[in-house]
Formats: structure tokens, C-alpha cells, sequence
């Protein structure tokens, strides 16, 4: 009896791991990347109450940089497929990097991670569609989940 369970712990160990990855039926409505573009994947894992949850999508490059303030040029669009009205993000126009000017240091050069500026890019928490975002191939794409107090504070008359 146990020599029958042996062969199947691997199998029961990956199931986990496949139900992360996007599967190729999940991304069928969406378009392939343009030239040039890359086609990012964000498989968000379920959550109790997915309201109170927003996902923070961070686009930027890593460059070398000084002690100067850095930021990249970009505009972000949201797009619906369609015939089937889900979203999907796209970043475009992504220019040369601006900063401020004050004096740095002759060592002050480092690489790091320059954000594409502008507003936050914020949308829904949704765990049962892939996260889908089109970004130049140079863009690096990361992401944050934000969550809500579970407490509420009341904002007093006046």
C-alpha cells in the first residue's frame, strides 16, 4: 500500500504550483504583444475579501544613477479586450529619464531602480483573472498588494 503512494507525492506537490501559473486558455482573450513589447502575467492567489485589497502596478528600468531624484517618462493606458470586457494595462511612450539637479558626490553613482513617474498605477484585486500588462521589452514590471485597516475611523461633523 505505501509503494503505491511513493509515486504520487511528486504529482501531489506540483498541483499547488500549476494552479499559479496562467494557463494558456486563461490568456487566449487577451492579444499577443506588439513588436517591441513584452506581455507580463500576474496570477493573484485568492483572497477572503478581495474589496479591500488594490494591486499597485511599478514599471521602471534599473540605470546607473547619482544622488539625484529619478524618475522615467511613461504613459499608462487601460484597455478592454473585447467581446469579453476584461482589462488589461499598457504602458507606452516611456522616455528618457528626468531628475533633479543638485550637486552629487563623485561616488554617488549606483545602479537602481527608476520608476516610471506619474500617478500610481492602482486597480482591482481580482484573483480569478490574470493581471495583464503590455510594457516595452526595456521596462522591467513589478508589483505590490495593498491592503485596507481592518479598522475604520469616523470623520467628526463640522
Amino acid at each position: 500500500m505505501n509503494r503505491l503512494k511513493l509515486p504520487l507525492l511528486p504529482l501531489l506537490c506540483a498541483l499547488p504550483l500549476a494552479a499559479c501559473a496562467a494557463t494558456p486558455e486563461a490568456l487566449k482573450p487577451y492579444p499577443a504583444a506588439a513588436d517591441g513589447y513584452s506581455r507580463h502575467v500576474i496570477e493573484l492567489p485568492a483572497q477572503a475579501n478581495e474589496a479591500e485589497h488594490k494591486v499597485e502596478i511599478i514599471a521602471g528600468k534599473t540605470l546607473e544613477v547619482d544622488c539625484n531624484q529619478q524618475r522615467l517618462g511613461g504613459q499608462w493606458q487601460e484597455k478592454t479586450v473585447e467581446g469579453w470586457g476584461y482589462s488589461y494595462y499598457e504602458l507606452d511612450q516611456v522616455g528618457p529619464a528626468m531628475s533633479t539637479l543638485m550637486a552629487c558626490p563623485d561616488n554617488s553613482r549606483k545602479q537602481a531602480f527608476v520608476r516610471v513617474g506619474g500617478e500610481p498605477q492602482l486597480v482591482r484585486y481580482n484573483s480569478k483573472l490574470p493581471l495583464v500588462i503590455y510594457a516595452p521589452k526595456d521596462v522591467e514590471v513589478r508589483y505590490r498588494v495593498w491592503s485596507a485597516a481592518a479598522e475604520t475611523s469616523v470623520a467628526p461633523r463640522q
